[in-house]
């Protein structure tokens, strides 16, 4: 098991200095991670900010991030379950990415609280909040709102103990949770069989909608890291 895990990491340790310029090596890790976690077709070209078709919000399972990448601002404290990755805008085929050069929120670090990484929040920007058509401070205030919609379940608010559970048995946890999401617009993302988070996909005003040209967990079962 343990060998498997690290199998993960020597992949991803490949393409750590591929496609992220903002020179904060755990956002880097992070976004070159998305490609397991919350799988989505390949980017298109640069594209223009507010033109795409719907917005995925991706939570990331920090216990399972860290368990690599111990040295990322985000797993100095621990015991944080699932944590802000991004709101992403998407087309029904492939995605846009660095739509332009408008500058970033003043203060990073107010974000922290959701995605515990000031380059992190930074990275998404630039790389994703760019195509949104807002500038900074609406963007991330988006962001917060898209994260105050989504209610976790209480089974992996806080695991203190490992267990395993199907894709679709985490999806029905939350359409439990949250009665306004259906089953179709959640994709689980894993990693040799570990969660490594989950996507919501949201239309421009953050209303649930289907889930389009995102790959979902084909596992099993998952294995659900523990909060520390």
């Amino acid at each position: 098991m343990t060998g498997l895990r690290l199998s993960w990491v020597v992949v991803f340790a490949a393409l750590v200095g591929i496609g992220c310029t903002n020179g904060a090596p755990p956002p880097s890790v992070r976004e070159q991670d998305a490609s397991t976690r919350h799988p989505r077709r390949e980017s298109r070209e640069r594209g223009q900010p507010g033109v795409f078709d719907y917005y995925v919000f991706t939570l990331s399972w920090s216990p399972e991030f860290c368990h690599s990448h111990a040295d990322s601002p985000e797993c100095a404290s621990g015991h944080l379950g699932f944590v802000v990755h991004g709101l992403w805008p998407q087309y029904v085929d492939g995605y846009p990415e660095n739509c332009s050069t408008e500058p970033g929120p003043t203060n990073p670090e107010a974000m922290t609280d959701i995605m515990p990484d000031a380059g992190l929040v930074m990275h998404e920007w630039k790389t994703h909040g760019t195509c949104s058509g807002l500038d900074a401070d609406a963007y991330f205030k988006l962001v917060r709102q898209a994260y105050a919609s989504v209610k976790i379940p209480e089974q992996v608010a806080a695991p203190k103990r490992q267990f395993s559970i199907t894709p679709q048995e985490l999806k029905e946890d939350f359409v439990g949770a949250n009665p306004r999401i259906k089953d179709e617009d959640i994709a689980v993302g894993c990693g040799n069989n570990w969660l490594t988070g989950i996507s919501v996909c949201m239309d421009k005003q953050l209303q649930p909608r289907p889930c389009e040209a995102l790959r979902d967990c084909r596992a099993n079962s998952i294995r659900v890291a523990p909060v520390r």
